[in-house]
This record gives C-alpha cells, structure tokens and sequence, in this order.
C-alpha cells in the first residue's frame, strides 16, 4: 500500500517485537483468545478514508485512497479493519486500525516474483476476483497500534479459510519494526520462489513442490528429485541412461529400445545428488495413460529412485485427469508393481517382446481434484504453460502485460 520507497507493514507493538523468532508463529495463534478483545469488520469506504487519513501520520507513502477503493470495489476482501470491542459499536462499525492485502491470480504472483507488481497502484487485472483462490497474499499494510497488533490472528483466522487456506503470504519489510514483528511471527527474508530469489519475506503455507517436479540444481549428495524433460539435454540423459540399462544390459537391440514414441511421450527423469540416475516413461491415451520404460542405472538401484519415479507418474496422470493407469510388467516384477497398487489386468494377456515375457497390469486411481481441465471459470493461460507447472505462470502469459499490436496484421 506504500510507495516504492516504503512498502512496508508498519507495527508499534513492543509486546511483539521484542520477542523471539517465531515465539508467535502465525498459524498457531491463538484467536480465540483475541477474539475476546478484538474484532474484524469489512469497512465502508467512508471508513476507509478515515483509516487511511490515520495512517499517515505515522506511516508516510501511503497509496492513495481511490487506489485503495477502486482495488476494494474490485474485491471487497481486500481489507479489514480492526477495533477494540470496548470500543466497536456494531451498528456503526468503524475501525480504529486496519490490514490490508492483495490476494494476487497467478499472473500478480509471478510480477511479484519479479518484483514488476506495482504495489503502489495495482492494476486489478493481477488481483483475484472475489470467490477466487489467489495464488499468492500479499500484505498490502498493515496499522495496528498498540493492542490492535493481535489483530494479525483474527486476519490469520480469515486466511485460514478453504478460499485462502495453503496459499503463501508474501511482504516487504522495510522497518525495523516490521521486521522484528515479521520474524517474531515466523516470517523469512529473502525467500526463493519457484526457484527465484526475491527480496521478499515470506511465510509458506503451500504443500511441498510436486514430486514430478522436485528437482533442485543444488541438491545434496545422496538426495532424489524428479522432473518432466524440458530440454535436449535431458533427453540426452535419459537416452544415455536407457542405453546402458536397456542396450547394455539386457541387450535389446537398438531399434527395440528407441521404439519411434519417445517424442509422443512425456520423460520423468530422476536424480540422485546431481547425477541422472533413471528415468521413466508416460504415454496417454483417451481414457487411461501408459507407464513405461522404468530405467535406473545399476548403481542407483538401492536408492529409491525407482520409486520416487512411479510416485511421480501417478501424481502427473492424476493431475492429466487420468483414473486408470495401465502398463506392461516382465513377470518377474510383477510384486514390484503391485507396492502402487497395480494388479494384473483382468482377461489380459501374456506376451513376449525384447526376449522377456510380460503381463498387463492396471491401476485405479483417484482423479485429482484440481485436474487440469478447461470450462467456464477456468484460466484459459493454464492450459499454455509448462507442462507440469500448471500453477506457475508461463512466459506466454507473462508476455500479456504488453499492449496488443498485432505486428503482423499490418505487414
């Protein structure tokens, strides 16, 4: 809600500050006891203006009050205000501090990331409408002098609902003061976000990143993640791993192993510390999708490499959509199959390729109750980003912030 020079979340508590990291961590707070003393309105714009007015006496920079009435007329939910009980009259609710967030859609948070959101004056288009989960929180401001501090838990209460419950909060700290209180509440400075580092203080309420997307350049040494092959160079890899585990070891023929589908396919590639260490399969089909081609190289196979890659299939074809996975197990790995709750198919076959003799399986699985779909009310941009990082936004949609010109129209 401040300017460029002091985007800040401004407090006075010393009851707060003075205390350790994290002693009032936010999502133990406990609001039913401030609840007793405090209470949380929606403030009318008269109100508004009134608070804000209050503000600035002790917090210079503050946005203006149309950008904070046309971002309320946007959302509503963009603002509380926050009274002492002793004081608060419900039939002319007033406050006498206030907190105020951004609940930002995915394109905001990715402006934010990139620290191009203009907080000062946000343009509505990056801010969630009402009644839509936001992919990000921003703390706009917060004043709460005093006693009103507490307040923070009874804000804490709201974004704990199924609307906002999971979603990251970020902030600027600036003040001492709002650091101190920022870390007294458990907040972190300099957090990295989608692999990005900010200058931002973040307070992570997000489950872990997707296990089909939990590859770190900087991993440690023993330490698996997993991600989709994006480029060449991870085809590569997974090339390399196939051919010593498929060609030198079981000694398929080359034209067997490189089968013509591998560019109708999606690639899960695992790695130990940072070396490649096997790799897998996915083709999809109108109502169930195929796993194939588990590979790990010899030395990885007392890791759980293996399994970490099988998780990560599931949890992609559950985020496709899929509920039926299908595959083809050698029969000798058949137990090694059922731990993800494959079984062999009902009236399948036995068959024989490579020189080894197979069997089908199939698994049931439960849809992802966020699959990537398309419908009304659902962001068109998600269906054009990166395969796998549906929730992050892409560089065609960031490419939106530019003016449309049409270049070759004109031509």
């Amino acid at each position: 809600m401040t300017n460029a020079a002091q985007r800040a979340v401004a407090v006075t508590n010393k009851e707060f500050i003075n205390e350790r990291f994290g002693k009032y961590k936010l999502d133990e707070l406990d609001a039913g006891r401030v609840a007793r003393h405090l209470v949380l309105v929606r403030p009318s714009e008269q109100a508004v203006e009134h608070l804000m007015a209050s503000a600035r006496e002790t917090i210079p920079g503050l946005a203006a009050v149309s950008d904070v009435l046309r971002v309320l007329r946007h959302n509503p939910a963009c603002m509380f205000a926050v009274a002492r009980k002793s004081k608060f009259n419900p039939q002319a609710p007033a406050g006498e501090g206030f907190i105020a967030f951004l609940p930002l859609n995915a394109l905001g948070r990715q402006l934010l990331v990139l620290d191009a959101l203009p907080t000062a004056h946000p343009d509505v288009k990056f801010i969630a409408r009402p009644n839509e989960r936001p992919a990000a929180i921003y703390m706009w401001g917060m004043h709460a002098p005093g006693p009103l501090a507490a307040g923070i838990s009874l804000f804490f209460q709201e974004m704990d609902a199924p609307l906002y419950a999971g979603v990251d909060m970020y902030a600027r700290l600036i003040t001492d003061a709002g650091r101190r209180f920022g870390k007294v509440l458990g907040w972190h400075e300099d957090v990295t976000i989608d692999g990005e580092p900010t200058k931002l203080w973040g307070f992570k309420r997000s489950q872990e990143t997707p296990i089909y997307d939990s590859y770190s350049p900087n991993a440690a040494p023993g330490e698996i993640g997993v991600t989709l092959a994006r480029t060449f160079e991870d085809l590569f890899r997974i090339t390399s791993i196939r051919s010593a585990v498929y060609i030198g070891e079981q000694r398929c023929p080359y034209d067997e192993e490189f089968d013509g589908n591998d560019l109708a396919a999606t690639h899960l590639l695992a790695d130990v510390g940072q070396e490649p260490a096997g790799c897998l399969r996915i083709r999809y089909f109108a109502d169930f999708a195929k796993i194939e081609r588990l590979a790990i190289r010899a030395e990885f196979r007392k890791t759980r490499a293996a399994f970490q890659l099988v998780r990560a299939a599931f949890r992609l074809c559950r985020k496709k959509g899929y509920t039926r996975i299908y595959g083809h197990s050698q029969k000798h790995l058949v137990n090694f199959w059922s731990r993800f709750g494959f079984r062999v198919m009902e009236g399948g076959q036995n068959f024989v390729f490579s020189d080894f003799d197979y069997v089908e399986i199939v698994a049931d699985v439960e849809r992802d109750p966020e699959a990537v779909t398309i419908g009304a009310g659902v962001d068109p941009y998600k269906i054009i980003r990166p395969e796998g990082r549906w929730d992050v936004p892409g560089i065609l949609e960031i490419s939106s912030s530019r003016p449309v010109t049409r270049p070759s129209v004109s031509l």
